[in-house]
Protein backbone atom coordinates (compact mmCIF):
# COMPACT_ATOMS: atom_id res chain seq x y z
CA UNK A 1 0.00 0.00 0.00
CA UNK A 2 1.70 3.93 -1.46
CA UNK A 3 2.36 5.57 1.74
CA UNK A 4 0.09 8.42 2.98
CA UNK A 5 1.31 11.79 4.03
CA UNK A 6 -0.12 10.55 7.56
CA UNK A 7 2.78 7.85 7.60
CA UNK A 8 5.75 10.56 6.91
CA UNK A 9 4.33 12.90 9.88
CA UNK A 10 4.59 10.02 12.52
CA UNK A 11 7.89 8.90 11.10
CA UNK A 12 9.10 12.29 11.38
CA UNK A 13 7.50 13.11 14.55
CA UNK A 14 5.73 16.14 13.16
CA UNK A 15 2.14 16.87 12.85
CA UNK A 16 0.29 16.33 9.11
CA UNK A 17 0.09 19.59 8.64
CA UNK A 18 3.82 20.13 9.54
CA UNK A 19 4.41 17.43 6.38
CA UNK A 20 2.33 19.41 4.50
CA UNK A 21 4.13 22.60 4.85
CA UNK A 22 7.32 20.83 4.27
CA UNK A 23 5.76 19.03 1.01
CA UNK A 24 4.38 22.24 -0.37
CA UNK A 25 7.61 24.31 0.15
CA UNK A 26 6.62 27.04 2.69
CA UNK A 27 9.24 28.97 3.91
CA UNK A 28 8.46 28.90 7.72
CA UNK A 29 9.60 25.57 8.51
CA UNK A 30 12.56 24.80 10.46
CA UNK A 31 15.53 23.22 8.65
CA UNK A 32 15.86 20.26 11.31
CA UNK A 33 12.51 19.56 10.93
CA UNK A 34 12.66 19.89 6.90
CA UNK A 35 15.34 17.50 6.91
CA UNK A 36 13.55 14.97 9.36
CA UNK A 37 10.42 15.02 6.88
CA UNK A 38 12.00 14.68 3.51
CA UNK A 39 14.41 12.12 4.98
CA UNK A 40 10.69 10.46 5.80
CA UNK A 41 9.48 10.82 2.65
CA UNK A 42 12.56 9.41 0.95
CA UNK A 43 12.66 6.11 3.21
CA UNK A 44 8.79 5.78 2.67
CA UNK A 45 8.99 6.43 -1.15
CA UNK A 46 6.06 8.99 -1.04
CA UNK A 47 4.99 9.92 -3.70
CA UNK A 48 1.92 12.97 -3.58
CA UNK A 49 -1.23 12.42 -5.07
CA UNK A 50 -1.31 15.02 -7.20
CA UNK A 51 -4.49 15.40 -8.42
CA UNK A 52 -5.78 16.02 -4.79
CA UNK A 53 -3.08 18.51 -4.67
CA UNK A 54 -4.47 20.15 -7.91
CA UNK A 55 -8.19 20.02 -6.83
CA UNK A 56 -7.27 21.30 -3.07
CA UNK A 57 -4.70 23.92 -4.66
CA UNK A 58 -6.56 24.63 -7.67
CA UNK A 59 -3.34 24.03 -10.12
CA UNK A 60 -1.28 20.86 -10.70
CA UNK A 61 1.96 22.13 -9.61
CA UNK A 62 4.04 21.43 -12.59
CA UNK A 63 5.95 24.81 -15.48
CA UNK A 64 7.28 23.71 -18.48
CA UNK A 65 9.99 25.13 -19.43
CA UNK A 66 11.29 24.82 -23.08
CA UNK A 67 14.58 25.56 -24.23
CA UNK A 68 16.47 25.03 -27.84
CA UNK A 69 19.14 23.15 -25.77
CA UNK A 70 20.54 22.24 -22.79
CA UNK A 71 24.05 21.24 -24.04
CA UNK A 72 24.86 24.70 -24.13
CA UNK A 73 25.89 25.94 -21.06
CA UNK A 74 24.36 29.20 -21.10
CA UNK A 75 20.65 27.18 -21.20
CA UNK A 76 21.82 24.74 -18.84
CA UNK A 77 22.44 27.40 -16.14
CA UNK A 78 19.61 29.20 -17.03
CA UNK A 79 17.21 25.75 -16.45
CA UNK A 80 19.20 25.60 -12.64
CA UNK A 81 18.51 28.64 -11.60
CA UNK A 82 14.71 28.49 -13.34
CA UNK A 83 14.15 24.70 -11.51
CA UNK A 84 15.57 26.61 -7.54
CA UNK A 85 13.36 29.87 -8.15
CA UNK A 86 10.22 27.65 -8.69
CA UNK A 87 11.05 24.91 -6.07
CA UNK A 88 10.76 28.17 -3.65
CA UNK A 89 7.26 28.80 -5.19
CA UNK A 90 6.03 25.30 -4.77
CA UNK A 91 6.57 24.22 -8.55
CA UNK A 92 8.13 21.21 -10.32
CA UNK A 93 9.32 22.17 -13.68
CA UNK A 94 9.60 19.83 -16.56
CA UNK A 95 12.27 20.61 -19.19
CA UNK A 96 11.22 20.34 -22.88
CA UNK A 97 14.22 20.80 -25.52
CA UNK A 98 13.03 21.96 -28.63
CA UNK A 99 16.63 21.81 -30.54
CA UNK A 100 15.39 24.76 -32.27
CA UNK A 101 13.18 22.81 -34.42
CA UNK A 102 9.98 24.93 -35.49
CA UNK A 103 7.47 21.82 -35.06
CA UNK A 104 8.50 21.10 -31.74
CA UNK A 105 7.94 24.96 -31.02
CA UNK A 106 4.64 24.84 -32.48
CA UNK A 107 3.64 21.66 -30.15
CA UNK A 108 4.90 24.46 -26.86
CA UNK A 109 3.34 26.76 -28.93
CA UNK A 110 -0.33 25.00 -29.02
CA UNK A 111 -0.29 23.72 -25.84
CA UNK A 112 1.94 21.33 -25.07
CA UNK A 113 0.61 19.20 -22.01
CA UNK A 114 -1.20 21.78 -21.00
CA UNK A 115 -3.79 19.18 -18.88
CA UNK A 116 -0.90 18.80 -16.63
CA UNK A 117 0.98 22.42 -16.43
CA UNK A 118 0.04 25.33 -15.12
CA UNK A 119 2.11 27.83 -17.16
CA UNK A 120 5.00 27.75 -19.62
CA UNK A 121 8.31 29.39 -19.71
CA UNK A 122 9.57 29.60 -23.27
CA UNK A 123 12.94 30.30 -25.26
CA UNK A 124 11.98 30.69 -29.07
CA UNK A 125 14.38 30.19 -31.82
CA UNK A 126 12.63 29.02 -34.96
CA UNK A 127 9.71 30.54 -34.46
CA UNK A 128 8.48 34.16 -36.14
CA UNK A 129 6.72 36.80 -34.16
CA UNK A 130 4.26 36.60 -36.96
CA UNK A 131 3.64 32.57 -36.18
CA UNK A 132 3.72 33.50 -31.93
CA UNK A 133 0.99 36.11 -32.73
CA UNK A 134 -1.16 33.32 -33.67
CA UNK A 135 -1.58 31.49 -30.79
CA UNK A 136 -4.81 30.37 -29.87
CA UNK A 137 -3.96 28.40 -25.87
CA UNK A 138 -4.61 30.50 -23.09
CA UNK A 139 -2.00 28.30 -20.96
CA UNK A 140 -0.53 31.35 -19.13
CA UNK A 141 3.30 31.63 -20.70
CA UNK A 142 6.51 34.08 -20.48
CA UNK A 143 8.95 34.09 -23.82
CA UNK A 144 12.52 34.34 -22.84
CA UNK A 145 15.06 35.74 -25.65
CA UNK A 146 15.90 38.91 -27.77
CA UNK A 147 14.25 38.10 -30.49
CA UNK A 148 11.58 39.47 -31.81
CA UNK A 149 8.22 38.87 -30.14
CA UNK A 150 4.89 40.01 -30.45
CA UNK A 151 2.78 42.45 -28.64
CA UNK A 152 0.69 41.29 -25.86
CA UNK A 153 2.85 38.36 -24.71
CA UNK A 154 4.64 38.69 -21.45
CA UNK A 155 8.21 38.80 -22.46
CA UNK A 156 11.94 38.74 -20.43
CA UNK A 157 15.26 39.18 -21.92
CA UNK A 158 18.65 41.32 -21.81
CA UNK A 159 18.96 44.54 -23.58
CA UNK A 160 21.94 42.80 -25.96
CA UNK A 161 21.79 46.17 -27.55
CA UNK A 162 23.08 47.77 -25.27
CA UNK A 163 25.66 45.50 -23.77
CA UNK A 164 26.91 44.77 -26.80
CA UNK A 165 27.99 48.51 -27.06
CA UNK A 166 29.61 48.21 -23.72
CA UNK A 167 31.17 45.37 -24.65
CA UNK A 168 32.68 46.87 -27.99
CA UNK A 169 33.43 50.62 -25.85
CA UNK A 170 35.07 48.36 -23.69
CA UNK A 171 37.80 47.16 -26.67
CA UNK A 172 38.12 50.78 -27.66
CA UNK A 173 39.08 52.18 -24.16
CA UNK A 174 41.74 49.39 -24.71
CA UNK A 175 43.34 51.07 -27.50
CA UNK A 176 42.01 48.42 -30.22
CA UNK A 177 40.92 50.13 -33.15
CA UNK A 178 40.71 46.97 -35.38
CA UNK A 179 37.47 45.27 -34.02
CA UNK A 180 35.51 42.11 -35.13
CA UNK A 181 32.86 40.37 -34.68
CA UNK A 182 31.68 36.65 -34.73
CA UNK A 183 28.66 35.64 -34.80
CA UNK A 184 26.53 37.76 -37.72
CA UNK A 185 23.09 35.88 -38.95
CA UNK A 186 21.24 36.88 -41.58
CA UNK A 187 17.64 37.20 -39.47
CA UNK A 188 16.54 39.81 -36.78
CA UNK A 189 17.26 38.00 -33.48
CA UNK A 190 19.70 37.52 -30.71
CA UNK A 191 22.72 38.22 -32.91
CA UNK A 192 21.52 41.12 -34.71
CA UNK A 193 20.68 42.70 -31.51
CA UNK A 194 24.14 42.23 -30.26
CA UNK A 195 25.75 43.63 -34.02
CA UNK A 196 23.65 46.62 -33.58
CA UNK A 197 25.37 47.43 -30.26
CA UNK A 198 29.18 46.47 -31.75
CA UNK A 199 27.90 48.81 -35.15
CA UNK A 200 26.78 51.81 -32.74
CA UNK A 201 30.19 51.61 -30.68
CA UNK A 202 32.52 51.93 -33.57
CA UNK A 203 30.21 54.88 -34.50
CA UNK A 204 30.59 56.52 -31.45
CA UNK A 205 34.17 56.06 -31.69
CA UNK A 206 34.86 56.78 -35.35
CA UNK A 207 35.92 53.99 -36.09
CA UNK A 208 35.06 52.41 -39.74
CA UNK A 209 32.49 49.30 -40.40
CA UNK A 210 34.79 46.39 -41.95
CA UNK A 211 32.12 44.00 -43.28
CA UNK A 212 35.45 41.56 -43.74
CA UNK A 213 35.82 41.67 -40.03
CA UNK A 214 32.22 40.26 -39.43
CA UNK A 215 32.34 36.86 -39.60
CA UNK A 216 29.10 34.74 -39.57
CA UNK A 217 28.72 31.18 -38.40
CA UNK A 218 26.34 28.15 -38.87
CA UNK A 219 26.18 27.67 -35.07
CA UNK A 220 27.04 29.21 -31.69
CA UNK A 221 29.48 26.25 -30.75
CA UNK A 222 33.33 26.74 -29.94
CA UNK A 223 34.23 25.04 -33.14
CA UNK A 224 32.29 28.00 -34.92
CA UNK A 225 34.29 30.59 -33.18
CA UNK A 226 37.82 28.25 -33.94
CA UNK A 227 36.78 28.66 -37.14
CA UNK A 228 36.06 32.19 -37.12
CA UNK A 229 39.41 33.26 -36.04
CA UNK A 230 41.14 31.09 -38.80
CA UNK A 231 39.30 33.05 -41.22
CA UNK A 232 39.93 36.57 -39.26
CA UNK A 233 43.98 35.73 -38.62
CA UNK A 234 44.25 35.17 -42.43
CA UNK A 235 43.28 38.51 -43.57
CA UNK A 236 46.22 40.79 -45.13
CA UNK A 237 45.36 42.79 -42.21
CA UNK A 238 44.23 41.00 -39.06
CA UNK A 239 41.68 42.45 -36.23
CA UNK A 240 43.39 43.77 -32.88
CA UNK A 241 40.42 42.65 -31.33
CA UNK A 242 37.18 40.38 -31.39
CA UNK A 243 34.00 41.08 -30.03
CA UNK A 244 32.26 37.14 -29.92
CA UNK A 245 28.12 37.03 -29.69
CA UNK A 246 28.63 34.27 -26.65
CA UNK A 247 31.36 32.71 -24.75
CA UNK A 248 31.37 29.35 -26.38
CA UNK A 249 32.35 31.00 -29.67
CA UNK A 250 35.07 33.19 -27.48
CA UNK A 251 36.75 29.67 -25.80
CA UNK A 252 36.70 28.23 -29.43
CA UNK A 253 38.47 31.50 -30.73
CA UNK A 254 41.08 31.58 -27.85
CA UNK A 255 42.21 28.47 -28.10
CA UNK A 256 42.80 28.95 -32.38
CA UNK A 257 45.07 32.05 -30.80
CA UNK A 258 46.55 29.53 -28.58
CA UNK A 259 47.32 27.51 -31.77
CA UNK A 260 48.75 29.98 -34.00
CA UNK A 261 51.07 31.86 -32.01
CA UNK A 262 49.30 34.62 -31.28
CA UNK A 263 48.73 36.17 -28.08
CA UNK A 264 46.35 36.89 -25.84
CA UNK A 265 45.55 39.84 -25.35
CA UNK A 266 48.33 41.42 -26.39
CA UNK A 267 48.43 40.60 -30.46
CA UNK A 268 44.27 40.12 -29.91
CA UNK A 269 42.02 40.86 -27.28
CA UNK A 270 38.94 38.54 -27.00
CA UNK A 271 35.34 39.07 -25.24
CA UNK A 272 32.05 36.78 -24.92
CA UNK A 273 28.72 36.64 -23.73
CA UNK A 274 27.11 35.15 -21.27
CA UNK A 275 29.38 34.54 -18.36
CA UNK A 276 29.26 30.39 -18.15
CA UNK A 277 31.57 29.16 -15.79
CA UNK A 278 34.47 28.43 -18.55
CA UNK A 279 35.25 31.94 -18.83
CA UNK A 280 36.40 32.00 -15.05
CA UNK A 281 37.91 28.65 -15.24
CA UNK A 282 40.42 29.83 -18.87
CA UNK A 283 43.50 30.09 -19.41
CA UNK A 284 43.55 33.49 -19.92
CA UNK A 285 39.81 33.85 -18.23
CA UNK A 286 37.85 35.30 -20.70
CA UNK A 287 36.13 39.34 -20.40
CA UNK A 288 32.21 39.06 -21.05
CA UNK A 289 28.88 40.23 -20.60
CA UNK A 290 27.09 38.89 -17.50
CA UNK A 291 23.69 38.65 -17.54
CA UNK A 292 21.68 38.43 -14.34
CA UNK A 293 20.10 35.01 -14.62
CA UNK A 294 19.22 34.82 -11.25
CA UNK A 295 17.15 37.95 -11.98
CA UNK A 296 15.99 36.92 -14.77
CA UNK A 297 14.59 33.12 -13.45
CA UNK A 298 12.76 35.27 -10.55
CA UNK A 299 11.28 37.86 -13.07
CA UNK A 300 10.26 35.10 -15.35
CA UNK A 301 8.38 33.54 -12.29
CA UNK A 302 7.20 36.10 -10.51
CA UNK A 303 5.36 37.13 -13.75
CA UNK A 304 4.24 33.58 -14.35
CA UNK A 305 2.84 32.48 -10.92
CA UNK A 306 0.64 35.89 -11.53
CA UNK A 307 -0.35 35.06 -14.41
CA UNK A 308 -1.78 31.41 -13.28
CA UNK A 309 -3.39 33.20 -10.38
CA UNK A 310 -5.61 35.00 -12.73
CA UNK A 311 -3.58 38.19 -12.96
CA UNK A 312 -5.02 40.54 -15.73
CA UNK A 313 -2.81 43.59 -16.29
CA UNK A 314 -1.22 44.01 -19.81
CA UNK A 315 1.51 41.95 -21.27
CA UNK A 316 4.63 43.22 -19.71
CA UNK A 317 8.34 43.59 -21.30
CA UNK A 318 11.25 43.03 -18.97
CA UNK A 319 14.74 44.37 -19.40
CA UNK A 320 16.95 42.29 -16.78
CA UNK A 321 20.46 44.07 -15.82
CA UNK A 322 23.67 42.89 -17.22
CA UNK A 323 27.20 43.60 -16.49
CA UNK A 324 30.34 43.53 -18.30
CA UNK A 325 33.03 41.34 -16.18
CA UNK A 326 36.94 42.97 -17.28
CA UNK A 327 39.17 39.67 -17.20
CA UNK A 328 42.09 38.51 -18.53
CA UNK A 329 41.68 38.36 -22.42
CA UNK A 330 41.54 42.10 -22.50
CA UNK A 331 43.28 43.59 -19.30
CA UNK A 332 45.86 40.70 -19.71
CA UNK A 333 47.29 38.78 -16.45
CA UNK A 334 47.74 40.43 -13.38
CA UNK A 335 51.56 41.29 -12.90
CA UNK A 336 51.50 39.01 -9.07
CA UNK A 337 50.08 35.80 -11.51
CA UNK A 338 53.15 36.49 -13.85
CA UNK A 339 56.47 33.62 -13.37
CA UNK A 340 59.42 35.60 -12.18
CA UNK A 341 62.70 34.57 -14.56
CA UNK A 342 64.22 32.31 -13.11
CA UNK A 343 67.78 33.61 -12.04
Amino acid sequence: MPARLRDVAELAGVSVKTASNVLNHHPHVRASTRERVEAAMAELHYRPNLSARSLKHGRAGFLALAVPAMDSPYFAELAARITEEAAALGFIVLLDVTSGDADAERVVLEGMRSHVIDGVIFSPLALSAEEISRRADDLPMVLLGERPVPAGFDHIAVDSVAAARAATEHLVAQGRRRIAAVGREPERGTASERLRGYRQALRAAGLPYDKDLVVGVPHFERADGHAAMQRLLALPEPPDAVFCFNDLMAIGALRCCVESGVRVPDDVAIVGFDDIAETRFSNPTITTVSPDLTGLARQALSMLSRRIEGWDAPAQVVKVPWRLEERETTLGVPRRRRRRPSA
